[in-house]
Formats: structure tokens, C-alpha cells, sequence
């Protein structure tokens, strides 16, 4: 992420908001208490993930004046609020369900993978005096990690009433990547 000292006074705030959410999700994350159940690890990783999307979007909310962002973000808000509440709703019945040693180390393998390539990914985002543009750059890898952790978890024995809400994340996190890749184009001229 860039550290131009002539961000304006507004960037910065924008900016170290947006560095405290990631600090938060990185370490709610990473210390999940994780058990022999593929399912509720995914869910006590992907609840962190939802709720800094969340985050993120209400800092971005809070500077804005682009109808389209502010679209997205409320769009994202209402979304991850509904799937963080979904999940709270399956926590306890998909914790039931057990997997094998070999397949709970070889998934979280990939998610540590996953969780590397987006934090960094959203770190190194560019930072400029376009928040809007700031924003897009930090939550498309945000997205992207959400698609490969969901696609990820499909690969393994999870409970039924997982698997429509990782569907939910591949297709919303799918078509919100394309909006915003549309607008940031039209930003960037």
C-alpha cells in the first residue's frame, strides 16, 4: 500500500480505518478456534471475513459521493449481515459433522494459502486521493479470497445446509468482482 505523504488529510482517515479492519480480520482470522469439522471452520473464519466487508464498506459509506459505490457497498452490507446471519443460524448442527485428519489439514492448507494471497493482496492495494478507486482496489482481493475459501470448502464433506450459502458467496462475490471492475474502469478513465 502506498505511504504518499501528500494523501490528503481525508485519505489518511479513510486509509487507517481501512488498515485497522484488515489488522482485525487477519487476526480474528488466523486465531479461530478451529475443530475436526471442515464446516465450522469455515464458518468461524468466513464470519470474521463477512463482517470486515461489512466494515469496510461503512468506511467507504462514510466518505462517498459516487451513487454506483455507494450501490455496492450497500449492497455488500445487506448480503454479508444476512450470511453472517445464516451461518450463526447452522454453526451449531454443521459443528457435528466431522472430517478426517488428512482432509482437515489438507483444507486448511489451502485456506492458510488463500488468507496469504488476500491479505497481502489487500495490503499492497494502491492508495491514492481516489478512495473510491481505493476501496474497489482493497475489496476485489477481499472477494476473491471469499470465492476461493467457499470454493475450497466444497471439496470436502461439509453439511447440507452449508453448501447453498457457499454457492450464495461464489455467485454474489462473482457478480459484485464484475461491478466493480466496471467502475473502476470508468474511474480510471
Amino acid at each position: 500500500m502506498s505511504r504518499d505523504y501528500r494523501l490528503s488529510n481525508v485519505t489518511k482517515e479513510y486509509l487507517a480505518r481501512f488498515r485497522c479492519i484488515l489488522d482485525e480480520m487477519r487476526c480474528y482470522m488466523t486465531t479461530a478456534e478451529l475443530t475436526d469439522s471442515i464446516s465450522h471452520n469455515f464458518i468461524v473464519q468466513m464470519i470474521p471475513h463477512h463482517q470486515a466487508a461489512i466494515e469496510m464498506s461503512n468506511n467507504i459509506l462514510r466518505y462517498t459521493t459516487n451513487i454506483p459505490l455507494q450501490e455496492i457497498a450497500l449492497q455488500i452490507v445487506d448480503e454479508q449481515t444476512q450470511s453472517i446471519e445464516d451461518m450463526q443460524a447452522v454453526l451449531q448442527t454443521c459443528s457435528r459433522l466431522e472430517n478426517c485428519q488428512q482432509d482437515l489439514y489438507l483444507y486448511q492448507a489451502r485456506v492458510n494459502q488463500i488468507m496469504h494471497a488476500m491479505f497481502s493482496a489487500m495490503e499492497d492495494a494502491r492508495a491514492d486521493n481516489q478512495i473510491n478507486a481505493d476501496f474497489i482496489r482493497e475489496m476485489i482481493p477481499h472477494h476473491i479470497g471469499a470465492i476461493a475459501m467457499a470454493e475450497n470448502a466444497l471439496q470436502y464433506d461439509i453439511c447440507p445446509e452449508l453448501k447453498p450459502m457457499l454457492q450464495a458467496i461464489i455467485t454474489s462475490q462473482e457478480q459484485g468482482i464484475m461491478q466493480m471492475k466496471m467502475l473502476l474502469r470508468r474511474m480510471e478513465g
